[in-house]
């Protein structure tokens, strides 16, 4: 399995760049509401026509949503790994979203991947076995 990239804290997030993130946050909460069936078909639909996104691009976007959102830069996961792709989305890029459980001791995690990489994620990551994702192919 590949190293997780490490999330290095940024200086500045620009205002632009935190009012689409903003936007990001705010959609995404309505979609993890949704069934995960539902969720995964509604992301299936946003991803058609993007193009991949670079490791750099899924950095700064999940910055600018941590910078925005206490939630997002905490437990909230699921929440994070939507508006990231919803972020990057806007931008006419994709990462692949994952989400999966680690069995000893049970816990869930959503996260995002570009090629095979977990963007963000500590290294524990590699505990946890893919259960679903909706990757950019």
């Amino acid at each position: 399995m590949t190293m997780p990239v490490m999330l290095e804290p940024s200086v500045r997030v620009s205002w632009r760049r935190r009012l689409v993130a903003r936007f990001a946050v705010a959609a995404a909460w309505p979609l993890i509401r949704l069934s995960p069936r539902r969720l995964r078909s509604v992301l299936r639909v946003l991803r058609r026509g993007a193009r991949p996104s670079t490791a750099e691009q899924v950095l700064a976007a999940r910055d600018a949503v941590v910078s925005v959102s206490v939630r997002c830069a905490g437990q909230g996961c699921l929440q994070r790994s939507v508006a990231v792709v919803l972020l990057a989305r806007l931008g006419g890029r994709w990462a692949d979203w994952c989400t999966g459980v680690c069995i000893e001791p049970f816990r869930a995690h959503a996260w995002v991947e570009v090629d095979g990489t977990p963007i963000g994620e500590r290294n524990d990551i590699k505990a946890y076995r893919t259960v679903m994702s909706v990757p950019l192919r």
